[in-house]
């Protein structure tokens, strides 16, 4: 979310000597640019667990079904059957890709606000920010 901070830094320096309408849209940028780190960390987070839990479902195909499995519940390792190690992994792992989808939509709208706001703050100070073009979340390959 690199493009988040050039907007910040674009108007660090005179944010004492904004109109209060763009003082607020300043302020609500900066609000945004918090939001998007958020999301970032928790769609990096269940993309982590998404892959780990993928990654031991396909391990799974590959044991034999009879083999003593165990799984970990807080500080213990407890016995498990393999149907029901499959079944809540399939679950993780279907929750967890709607998790990811659900972080990309909230990412995209923070993105579009993050724009509306940059526009209008341009718009009040005249064209003065025009260095904002291109600081939007998705700049720079994300």
């Amino acid at each position: 979310m690199r493009g988040f901070n050039a907007a910040g830094g674009l108007f660090s320096g005179m944010q004492g000597n904004l109109p209060p309408e763009a003082q607020e849209k300043l302020e609500e940028l900066q609000d945004l640019q918090e939001t998007a780190q958020q999301v970032a960390a928790q769609k990096q987070e269940a993309e982590t667990q998404l892959t780990e839990s993928q990654t031991a479902l396909e391990q799974l195909d590959e044991i034999d079904e009879e083999t003593t499995m165990y799984r970990q519940l807080g500080e213990l390792l407890v016995e498990t059957e393999y149907d029901e190690a499959q079944t809540d992994l399939e679950s993780t792992v279907d929750t967890l890709e709607v998790r990811v989808e659900t972080l990309e939509k909230q990412e995209e709208r923070v993105q579009q606000q993050f724009e509306q706001l940059q526009s209008e703050l341009q718009q009040m100070l005249g064209g003065a920010a025009g260095g904002l073009g291109g600081a939007g979340p998705g700049a720079g390959g994300d």
